[in-house]
């Protein structure tokens, strides 16, 4: 890979992550300070989930079969960017969470479409697309940095107004228009006739015979659920605490999801997948136990602790479970498997974790003042049943480890 290929890719990633990064972090917020109940916020979050529900279809179906991946891509970026505009003028809950809607059917595509045309120009992709990828957890970060030192220097209260849309709007236009210069990516199954099961991995159903791998697949949904409650009502939280640049403070979870990716091989050697996976179990638990217990005053360390946590709860459970699924599948099904379990997680298990996320705001919501202690303590005893369910039935497998760890260290 050149060097200029890879600036491209770099910049690309960056701002994909960048532009999620804008938006979703602080959107409960703003949808609260609009009258939005728990109920609705979740609903509004739940439209990323069915976005990532449907991106497998519109990819199989049109993007591989018969369009450059980078003119999708750059279509439904500047799509994207026209709709979320929109949105950030709406104020009926309906209407906006119809606009989320459409906007996530045209960003959630675009995850698999960044990986295609990094992939289709990489000569070794697994020494080369770490390099590229951490430039989106780098966007990312940028993303909540500039709406807590850039925006919050021209608009009071920022977090709970349209801006960050908007912000994300501009740079989902910058990487439309970027999109028609990068590498050209053809369509990869011109000659082969796509079908549902293919589409949504169910060549990968056939491993669910094997008990470890059913017991993954179901944790891995199930595990999925509380991570809901993080995704649409930590910015809540925090803004209802009074916590200063709450924005660019949630962004430190971004800052160790890097650090301990570097450090994943060193633990892997020494744990194994079914401790790594069950150490990334146990920091969600770990996480909610820390934000029901804290406050803004004299426990703030446990806020920040619960934040710092993300690392481990999102490289040891999700990237190694990445690198399991990677190893335990055939190789002619490696592709539908990490389909299949993206769908589980990405796709069902938030839509379930962002309904349920909402619903239980909402009830836990006394004369306006949302309960806190009380909410965060059901996605904590929820992921901690996952892990205990997880500890009992998966079973060690030390060859999986062997190839997993001398894959992470490669």
């Amino acid at each position: 890979m050149t060097a200029r290929i890879y600036s491209q890719l770099s910049l690309m990633m960056f701002l994909q992550f960048f532009i999620w990064g804008a938006w979703f972090v602080t959107l409960g917020t703003y949808l609260a300070g609009i009258g939005f109940s728990g109920t609705q916020i979740g609903n509004a979050y739940l439209t990323n989930n069915i976005g990532a529900i449907v991106a497998p279809f519109l990819v199989g179906l049109i993007a591989d079969r018969f369009f450059a991946a980078e003119k999708v891509m750059a279509i439904l970026h500047i799509t994207g960017a026209i709709v979320l505009y929109f949105v950030s003028d709406l104020t009926s809950a309906s209407a906006i969470i119809a606009g989320l809607l459409l906007y996530n059917i045209c960003y959630m595509p675009t995850l698999a479409l960044v990986n295609t045309v990094s992939f289709n120009v990489m000569e070794s992709p697994d020494t080369e697309f770490p390099r590229v990828r951490v430039w989106g957890t780098l966007g990312w970060i940028c993303a909540g940095l500039s709406i807590s030192f850039i925006l919050s220097g021209m608009v009071e209260g920022v977090e709970a107004s349209t801006y960050p849309m908007r912000m994300a709007a501009g740079a989902s236009l910058l990487l439309g228009l970027f999109s028609f210069f990068l590498p050209h990516t053809p369509p990869s199954m011109t000659n082969e006739k796509p079908t549902l099961g293919k589409i949504l991995g169910a060549d990968a159903l056939g491993m669910l015979k094997d008990r470890s791998f059913a017991i993954f697949a179901l944790c891995s949904l199930l595990i999925s659920i509380p991570l809901a409650f993080y995704y649409a009502f930590t910015n809540l939280y925090l803004n209802d605490l009074g916590v200063t640049d709450a924005a660019a403070k949630m962004s430190f979870g971004q800052m160790s999801e890097v650090a301990f990716m570097v450090l994943m091989p060193f633990f892997f050697r020494r744990l194994g997948v079914k401790w790594m996976l069950l150490v990334g179990m146990l920091a969600w638990a770990a996480r909610y136990a820390l934000f029901a217990s804290g406050d803004a005053d004299n426990l703030m360390w446990m806020i920040y602790g619960g934040i710092l946590l993300h690392g481990v709860c999102y490289d040891f459970f999700f990237v190694t479970g990445q690198v399991y699924v990677d190893q335990k599948a055939p190789k002619a099904n490696r592709a539908s498997a990490q389909g299949f379990i993206a769908l589980l997680t990405y796709g069902v298990g938030l839509a379930i974790g962002s309904t349920l996320a909402g619903m239980t705001v909402e009830a836990m919501t006394m004369d306006g003042a949302r309960l806190w202690a009380n909410i965060w303590w059901i996605p904590c005893v929820f992921a901690g049943v996952v892990a205990v369910l997880f500890s009992l039935l998966f079973r060690e497998e030390k060859q999986i480890d062997e190839k997993a760890a001398a894959a992470l260290t490669d």
